[in-house]
């Protein structure tokens, strides 16, 4: 199998190091020379170009570019692809992504790897970054079967453990396990900064500790990234939010009316819940 990678950034990197780790030849484009020159002196891919006509060859192409990119890359590539080329992508939001490139290549899967860090780019770039992880496939009913088979194949390869859903289903599972906790996390830093007492903030950074660090890692993440998620599922991102909103309502509603009972309620309800979605940590 020869694979390509369009998008040489953390995502992009450490797919290429552990697919090169099992004797997959890759093939990497990028829009900066610099990156292509790293990722190949880090052994990211074989070879590496900022020309998308190097990938006319290539089995499977993963597409890790930003959401935004995703649609504009694949037309981009058409020209080059032959007819059995299969094409996915890793983006966060399945459903807008999945309607657009399928009118455009019919042997695109949509996919969507669980995993990475708040880092970006291809020094950000580890080996075993998927081991473990969940891999969402969203085909619909016109993917062909072989295609879905072949993206399945690679994701295993990389120690993923793979799941399939329509690009419906994963958009409202992955708005409420992800992309809430992204801008609730963002949502969080920016309370902390509203402090008006300087000397409270200062203190509130200089005491801030592995709670809080855990609580905001996400927001602290691509801003980009961020705004692009909100754009792409926004009625899921919006229902979330509402959804959350309730929450944050009955807490202020029952330390308000001293309601001690019903507050211990609700944290012994999310205790009892919480390892039910750390299950495959």
């Amino acid at each position: 199998m020869k694979v390509g990678i369009v998008g040489l950034g953390l995502i992009g990197g450490s797919l290429g190091l552990d697919l090169r780790s099992r004797g997959i030849e890759v093939i990497g484009v990028s829009r900066r020379h610099r990156t292509c020159e790293v990722a190949l002196v880090r052994g990211v891919v074989d070879r590496a170009s900022v020309d998308l006509a190097v990938l006319e060859a290539t089995d499977i192409i993963f597409i890790c570019t930003p959401l935004t990119a995703i649609a504009p890359t694949i037309e981009q590539l058409l020209p080059y692809l032959s007819p059995k080329t299969i094409l996915t992508d890793v983006g966060s939001v399945k459903q807008s992504i999945v309607r657009s490139c399928s009118r455009l290549r019919s042997n695109f899967v949509g996919g969507h790897p669980m995993a990475g860090t708040a880092e970006k780019g291809i020094e950000a770039a580890q080996s075993g970054l998927f081991v473990n992880a969940p891999y969402v496939l969203t085909p619909i009913e016109t993917t062909p079967p072989e295609a879905v088979q072949a993206v399945e194949e690679a994701a295993r390869a990389i120690g993923c453990i793979v799941y399939y859903c329509s690009p419906e289903v994963h958009d409202r599972a992955v708005a409420l396990i992800s992309h809430l906790p992204l801008l609730v996390s963002a949502g969080l830093i920016e309370t902390c900064l509203g402090e008006a007492d300087s000397t409270v903030l200062q203190l509130a950074q200089q005491l801030a500790s592995s709670g809080f660090r855990d609580t905001s890692r996400v927001g602290g993440g691509n801003p980009e990234l961020g705004v692009a998620i909100a754009r792409h599922n926004r009625p899921q991102v919006l229902q979330t939010l509402s959804q959350y909103r309730q929450t944050l309502d009955r807490l202020i509603d029952a330390i308000q009316g001293e309601n001690w009972q019903e507050l211990e309620e609700i944290l012994q309800s999310a205790q009892q819940a919480r390892p039910n979605f750390l299950k495959g940590s």
